[in-house]
């Protein structure tokens, strides 16, 4: 089997997750770097990485370079990402840098594989290029970046495509209730410390508010037994940042703006683990148990839908896990066209980590 060589930019929690699953998956690695902003050594699952300090030149020599991404600000790539095509390298992104740029497929492997196929093109032609040519690329089709979808867009786009295949879909109404990994790491220690703080001062029989300025905070809010419905930054008709991506993105990926899509974004105490009530309506009616059988046939999707027994998708249940989970899907009595869906899935691995992978998986089966 043909090697390739990868680097992987990030070793936050989505950069640690991107190590397990290109283990976990066996995914043909010759030479493997890894980047950060310093030199150090790292331990994952018991087996030690040597982390390199990020330079261009790091990047020579590379295949697939994959960037961790950090949601919510200009992530490595932005520096580094042409850097790294300009050595031969095709990068597949997981920030919000490249992902509407129109120059850069946005890519989820079960939807829309083929947009993949102007990059896989220029990677082969990189490859048997004569030494000294110069890159092989055609700056005016791509930029040799492969973008990854926001995390919320992905479980979201996965579990919709196949029934908007069979019976089209004109209105989205989604809330997500996104756990704090999808901040980082900052944010998951951010919910441990203000529980410990919060229990100790139910101890003291104290006020359970936690005191800290909002500049020392990964979130803009407590998160211990709190939500808040602030993701990203305010922007246009007052939606967040967070909120105009599961819009643009979807758009973008399933190649059709005409669908409505309105967002609400939720920050909730959970470690891990994005959760997603959708609200659709139909272009033709489709029954609840007709819509079960279409996604239980579709690949990465599982459905738990058994409410009589108290079965149904949770954060808890699917952490570790790359499959898109639904559950509670049911029609709306009151409209002809309206289905209710509830989403789950892992934000680290099929929200990040595991869906570039998958796009690298994709960029090199017909090489």
């Amino acid at each position: 089997m043909k090697k390739y060589n990868v680097a992987v930019v990030g070793v936050g929690a989505v950069g640690i997750e991107m190590l397990r699953v290109l283990k976990q998956r066996n995914f043909p690695v010759g030479e493997l770097r890894v980047f950060a902003r310093s030199a150090r050594q790292i331990d994952v699952d018991g087996e030690k990485y040597t982390v390199e300090a990020i330079s261009p030149d790091g990047f020579k020599g590379m295949d697939i370079a994959l960037f961790a991404g950090t949601e919510g600000e200009k992530g490595a790539a932005v520096t580094y990402a042409e850097e790294a095509v300009k050595r031969g390298a095709v990068v597949v992104d997981n920030g919000a840098d490249f992902r509407l740029d129109p120059k850069v497929p946005l890519v989820i492997p079960e939807v829309n594989p083929e947009d993949v196929n102007p990059v896989r093109n220029w990677l082969l032609a990189q490859k048997h290029r004569p030494e000294g040519r110069g890159l092989a690329s055609d700056s005016q089709s791509h930029k040799g970046i492969i973008a990854n979808p926001n995390c919320s867009t992905i479980q979201m786009v996965v579990a919709l495509w196949p029934i908007y295949k069979k019976v089209g879909i004109k209105r989205v109404v989604v809330t997500t209730l996104q756990a704090a990994s999808g901040a980082g790491r900052g944010a998951v220690q951010q919910l441990w410390d203000e529980t410990e703080e919060i229990i100790s001062r139910r101890q003291k029989n104290q006020p359970p508010v936690c005191c800290h300025p909002s500049s020392e905070r990964a979130l803009p809010q407590q998160i211990a037994f709190n939500v808040f419905p602030h993701l990203g930054s305010f922007m246009e008709e007052d939606y967040t940042s967070e909120e105009w991506k599961l819009v643009r993105e979807s758009h973008k990926i399933m190649h059709d703006d005409k669908i409505n899509i309105s967002a609400t974004t939720v920050r909730v105490p959970v470690r891990t683990g994005h959760s997603e009530s959708i609200y659709i309506e139909t272009g033709k009616p489709i029954e609840p148990d007709e819509v079960k059988e279409i996604l239980s046939e579709v690949p990465g999707i599982i459905v738990i839908d058994d409410p009589k027994n108290k079965l149904y998708p949770m954060p808890f249940d699917v952490e570790g896990k790359d499959e898109i989970f639904v559950g509670r899907i049911r029609r709306d009595p009151f409209v002809k066209c309206g289905l209710w869906l509830w989403v789950v899935a892992d934000n680290l691995r099929k929200g990040a980590a595991t869906n570039a992978i998958q796009i690298a998986e994709v960029l090199i089966k017909k090489s």
